[in-house]
């Protein structure tokens, strides 16, 4: 059998007005157009789907079995077109993503806490970048979007600039580098390095800094949580290299300094990598202005 949705609609029409001129009036079409589609479903199922004769015109055995499974299958396709609707209006979507930033967490929360006030039917998800490729991921659209500093040339995605951050030294106030007005790659020869749990080639300090100066810290210690570098810092056990909008919070602190990374401070850029399809979404548009605002947000406190 070849059934179709218009078939379903027509058999529901005609069960639900009693008559075939009702029914045509409420598909839109005319009634012999509407005769002659029930006489091909008949040949199809091979029986009659009305009872002959009968006023109003009532289903026979078959064209119950036919009603039963229009009024399973209409639903889920008139909400699936809903659905489609909704998302080619930018109203509802997906926005799964993949950090490869392990500090972009210090902002990206508040970004989804002002994200979802405005599109709360879009279904979001985080999953760290750092235990699988993530732009691999994102063409096989397991992934929608990705926060990363390492932008690629990868044909059907674009990287979004998000914005400009510098990775800044963090001591203890009482550390002997605090009298300096900024630090080289020299003096964390004798420093205990702490650092998040991930690659060096994921790391600022070293892809900035001490790589290509070819340094290797006294001493490298991980830790997973922020707010417990910070707390190992302030008490004299390392020293650390964290982004600017980090660290926002210990400014007025009396237990840190920060200080650039050299003279001339160094400057990274942090994109969103989606697909180019998506790109103009009107929700993936928003949250991408609302990561960029939200460093800025963060600096001034």
């Amino acid at each position: 059998m070849n059934i179709e949705f218009r078939h379903l609609r027509s058999i529901k029409a005609i069960h639900e007005a009693g008559g075939l001129a009702r029914a045509a009036d409420q598909l839109n079409i005319t009634q012999s157009a509407l005769s002659h589609q029930i006489k091909g479903i008949e040949a199809q199922v091979g029986m009659s789907l009305f009872v002959r004769r009968s006023r109003p015109m009532r289903l026979s055995a078959a064209g119950h079995k036919l009603l039963r499974l229009a009024d399973r299958v209409l639903p889920e396709v008139a909400a699936l077109e809903e659905e489609f609707r909704a998302q080619k209006a930018g109203r509802v979507g997906r926005l799964h993503m993949a950090i490869e930033c392990h500090a972009c967490f210090e902002w990206l929360f508040p970004v989804l806490e002002r994200f979802r006030k405005s599109w709360a039917d879009v279904d979001v998800d985080i999953r760290p970048g750092l235990s699988f490729d993530a732009l691999p991921a994102l063409l096989r659209e397991e992934i929608d979007l990705v926060v990363s500093s390492d932008p690629e040339d990868i044909p059907g995605v674009r990287f979004l600039p998000l914005f400009d951050y510098q990775p800044v030294f963090v001591a203890a106030a009482s550390h002997p580098l605090a009298a300096r007005a900024w630090v080289e790659a020299a003096d964390f020869r004798g420093q205990t390095l702490i650092t998040y749990p991930v690659e060096r080639g994921r790391l600022d300090v070293f892809t900035e800094l001490l790589g290509p100066a070819g340094v290797e810290p006294r001493a490298i210690r991980q830790v997973e949580l922020t707010a417990v570098i910070m707390l190992l810092v302030a008490s004299g056990r390392g020293v650390t290299v964290l982004p600017d909008w980090v660290v926002r919070d210990i400014r007025s602190s009396g237990d840190y300094i920060t200080r650039p990374l050299t003279r001339e401070g160094r400057t990274r850029r942090l994109y969103a990598a989606t697909r180019e399809s998506d790109a103009e979404q009107p929700f993936m548009a928003e949250f991408v202005n609302l990561a960029r605002s939200e460093p800025v947000r963060l600096r001034s406190g």
